[in-house]
């Protein structure tokens, strides 16, 4: 059961090609957005379609695969762990994102 208390798993579309970058350790990291859709009905009925953007990130051979397996606009499904961090902007404020460290991913289409 313990691998089920941070796991994360979603189907979407990329946003964007993958930004991939070897750091001066020699590890890799791959960084991409994806958006998953709901659509439902309203209580007045109407049709809602719902859009989230997610980050990815992936590390070592992971990144190395995204970078060469996932473009813009691909279906993909992803699982992974979710991650809260904070880092500063050019200008010096504090900025928080929430990211999904890729652990596995399949090309859908």
């Amino acid at each position: 059961m313990n691998n089920l208390r941070n796991k994360v798993q979603l189907i979407g579309n990329l946003g964007k090609d993958v930004e991939f970058k070897e750091l001066e350790n020699g590890n890799a990291i791959a960084r991409v957005t994806i958006a998953t859709k709901e659509v439902y009905q309203n209580p007045q009925g109407e049709k809602i379609v719902d859009v989230q953007w997610h980050n990815l990130v992936g590390w070592g051979k992971v990144a190395e695969i995204m970078q060469v397996l996932l473009k813009k606009g691909k279906e993909v499904a992803v699982q992974g762990k979710l991650t809260h961090r904070s880092f500063e902007d050019k200008e010096g404020r504090k900025r928080y994102i929430s990211e999904i460290i890729v652990k596995e991913f399949m090309p859908l289409n």
